[in-house]
């Protein structure tokens, strides 16, 4: 009896060090040797082999060879047909994938005659594009309200090939194009930006800007609006405009992409990015970006472009970009188009130049970055890091 609460014991230990795999198929490839070994020990706890005279495991006599006296033989049972191999799931190389529109909860504006203090008191993101739409009616939020620091937040995993940082090239849209789908760096989705809803999170206006091209509601082109001229209140972000990024006027700036600027072909524009500080050591006041009353711009900007330049009606890599500079464009960083994507720091700072110095500068180059789908044609992740970790302890058995 003692050995048998041991072996139990041991089997219960061994069976908590077998840590499986994400995937399922990698799970299933070792159920043999899984349940070989485990069957080993069950084996040694029940006895099975040559401690039972009697009969089997169950303590049921065995069978004589021809049954009971008078009776039939039984015949075996078929065995269960082996079954049929989940099919592999099709590669997706990029570009616009659209997925089935999902059934939407709201069909009627909830938000009439709304008290906007307890609308912001209790307040959640908006959970469907209706409801999204509804609230832009009222100049309501869709997205996070939270405040944010002038330092992006970057994934801590993060995928490469050959120690360069891949891009997601996909844009995942539902059928109707109204709901943007993001992404983690393993490819499952975790966040949905609504077209014409209203954003002010670093991460969610940079896939806002990404997928649409354009600012969300709560976004003024102009630079001059007040927050006590539009119902956005606190929420007001301004200032979309052309970025030149003209590095003969501007010599600490780094050189963006194929930019007009400097003789290419895109045409970027800049916005601004409210954070809770944004002293960057140039005179930049650590303060709310907007306090209800006055906008305190800082130095924090979204710099984007997005062109059909060879006017096929779609937006393929190169003619499509998002960067991130907290410094007033003294250093970049690039959208990857996943949460927590963002690409290797480059430009001024980054280089030992002083800060803004038309003298004192050494930008750094754009670091470029491999581009690759992050899911499958059905929108199941496609990233997914697959790690098996097992340990087998070894059979001790007394005498």
């Amino acid at each position: 009896m003692k050995n048998a609460i041991r072996s139990l014991l041991t089997l219960i230990l061994v069976l908590s060090l077998v840590f499986s795999a994400t995937s399922c198929e990698l799970v299933n490839g070792l159920g043999d040797d899984v349940k070989g070994f485990v069957g080993s020990i069950v084996d040694k706890i029940t006895g099975s082999t040559d401690n039972n005279n009697d009969g089997d495991a169950t303590g049921e006599p065995e069978d004589t060879e021809n049954g009971d006296e008078g009776g039939e033989e039984t015949p075996d049972p078929e065995p269960d047909p082996e079954p049929e191999p989940e099919p592999e799931p099709e590669p997706f190389e990029g570009g616009i994938l659209y997925l089935p529109n999902e059934e939407d909860p709201i069909t009627s504006d909830p938000y009439v005659n709304v008290d906007k203090d307890e609308f912001y008191a209790n307040y959640t993101p908006a959970v469907s594009y209706m409801d999204s739409y509804y609230r832009t009616k009222h100049n309501l939020m869709s997205g996070s309200i939270a405040e944010q620091d002038a330092a992006p937040t970057v994934s801590t995993y993060q995928p490469e090939i050959d120690g360069t940082l891949i891009a997601n090239n996909t844009y995942i849209f539902s059928e109707d194009g109204n709901t943007y789908y993001v992404v983690n760096s393993y490819g499952e989705i975790v966040n949905k930006i609504y077209k014409g809803g209203a954003y002010v999170a670093l991460e969610e206006v940079a896939a806002y800007v990404f997928a649409f091209g354009t600012i969300p509601a709560n976004h003024s082109e102009s630079k001059k609006t007040k927050p006590t001229q539009s119902p956005w209140g606190i929420y007001l972000r301004v200032n979309h405009t052309n970025f030149s990024g003209d590095t003969s006027r501007y010599p600490y700036e780094p050189v963006l992409p194929n930019i007009s600027g400097c003789g290419g072909d895109l045409y970027y524009y800049e916005m601004d990015i409210g954070t809770t500080g944004t002293d960057t050591g140039n005179g930049y006041a650590v303060a709310p970006y907007n306090n209800g009353s006055t906008i305190t711009r800082g130095a924090a900007r979204i710099v984007h472009a997005r062109f059909d330049l060879d006017r096929d009606g779609v937006i393929e890599i190169g003619e499509n970009y998002v960067f991130y500079t907290y410094n007033h464009y003294n250093d970049f960083q690039e959208y990857l188009n996943y949460e927590g994507g963002w690409g290797e720091i480059f430009g001024n700072e980054t280089g030992g130049g002083t800060l803004s110095s038309k003298y004192d500068c050494n930008p750094t180059p754009y670091v470029e970055v491999t581009h690759s789908s992050f899911v499958y044609a059905d929108g199941t992740p496609a990233m997914k890091v697959e790690t098996v970790v097992m340990v087998f302890l070894p059979w001790r058995e007394e005498v």
